[in-house]
């Protein structure tokens, strides 16, 4: 297999940072990624919920389009999203 291949098991883990703001999202494992019905990754619907209590705090998600996912490296995935690109729901 090649080595540009990434396996969800192990991206899962990864932290992912937003470039454009410096905000940190948690791990992969604890967002979504909605998937198209042709199979391509269109949208990380990422949870802000800034809580440390999750059951205390309101649930709100940050839609940010695949298109704005610059690198999955070694630990982290690299997001470049402006405000103009995001889409807040609840």
């Amino acid at each position: 297999m090649s080595d540009n291949i990434k396996f969800y098991g192990d991206i899962e883990r990864y932290e992912i940072i937003n470039v454009n703001d410096g905000d940190r999202f948690n791990s992969l494992g604890n967002n979504d990624i909605i998937i198209d019905e042709n199979g391509n990754l269109k949208i990380l619907l990422l949870n802000e919920n800034k809580s440390k209590f999750g059951l205390f705090g309101k649930n709100e998600f940050v839609e940010v389009p695949w298109d704005c996912v610059q690198k999955i490296g070694a630990k982290t995935i690299i997001i470049d999203a402006d405000e103009k690109k995001l889409k807040k729901t609840h």
